[in-house]
C-alpha cells in the first residue's frame, strides 16, 4: 500500500453516525423557530464543526445558537449515539491491514469523537492519534485540521492520504496539499447525494464500500 499517513475523518467514515446528527440538528433547530429540510440541511452541515454551522446559521437565518442550543444537542446526540450507532462495515479489518500510520482529523469535539469511537469498538485502533477542529483557528473547508495532524504525526503533508465524506472536507484535504479518497458509503450516501457532490470535486478516488480501501490506497499511492 505503500508509504505516508492515512487521515480518516470520523463522522460518516469511521461511523455511520450523520443520519443521527442532521436528525437532532434539524430537530433542535425547529424548536428553536428554524425549520430546515433535511436536504438542505445536508448540503449546508455536512462535515463542519458546529462552531461554523453556528456562525453559518446567524449569517444565513439570523438564527443565534445559545449554550442552550449546543447542550441540548450534545444530549440528545449522545444519548442516541450509545443506543444506536454502528461503524462502518469493514472499517476495523481495513484499519488493521494498513502497513502505514493512520488517525483520526474530525470535526467534531473531542469528546464526541471519543464516544463514537468507544461504543462503535473502534476507539483502540486510533487511540492516541486523534484530532479536532476544536485544536486549530479554522476548522474544514480550510486545511488546518489536517495540516494540524500531519505535523502532529510527523508526516509531510504530499505523503498524506485523507479519507472523507463531505464537501468540507475533500476542499479541506485538496487545500492541504494531501490526496483525498472521497468515501460514499454511509448510510447518508442518498439524502446527502455524497456521490455526485465527491464527484464535482475530483478526488483522487471515490469508494463506496470501505473494503475496497486498501486496494485504491494501492493504485493512488
Amino acid at each position: 500500500m505503500g508509504s505516508g499517513l492515512i487521515i480518516f475523518d470520523c463522522d460518516g467514515v469511521l461511523v455511520d453516525s450523520e443520519p443521527i446528527s442532521v436528525a437532532v440538528l434539524v430537530e433542535v433547530l425547529a424548536e428553536a423557530g428554524c425549520d430546515l429540510p433535511l436536504d438542505q440541511a445536508y448540503g449546508k452541515f455536512l462535515g463542519r464543526s458546529m462552531a461554523t454551522i453556528g456562525k453559518l446559521l446567524k449569517d444565513e437565518f439570523g438564527l443565534s445558537i445559545t449554550s442552550e442550543h449546543l447542550s441540548e444537542i450534545r444530549r440528545r446526540l449522545y444519548e442516541r449515539f450509545r443506543g444506536e450507532l454502528r461503524p462502518i462495515p469493514g472499517l476495523a479489518d481495513v484499519v488493521h491491514m494498513m502497513d502505514r500510520p493512520v488517525c483520526v482529523a474530525s470535526s467534531s469535539q473531542p469528546e464526541r469523537i471519543r464516544l463514537s469511537l468507544e461504543v462503535t469498538g473502534l476507539l483502540q485502533l486510533f487511540e492516541p492519534h486523534i484530532f479536532s477542529a476544536t485544536m486549530v483557528e479554522k476548522g474544514k473547508p480550510e486545511p488546518d485540521l489536517f495540516l494540524y495532524a500531519a505535523q502532529k504525526m510527523g508526516v509531510d503533508p504530499r505523503h498524506c492520504t485523507v479519507i472523507e465524506d463531505s464537501a468540507a472536507g475533500i476542499r479541506a484535504a485538496k487545500a492541504a496539499n494531501m490526496r483525498v479518497i472521497a468515501f460514499t458509503g454511509g448510510s447518508h450516501a442518498g439524502p446527502a447525494d455524497l456521490d455526485g457532490t465527491a464527484r464535482a470535486l475530483s478526488p483522487d478516488a471515490i469508494i463506496g464500500d470501505m473494503r475496497n480501501l486498501p486496494e485504491v490506497l494501492g493504485k493512488i499511492g
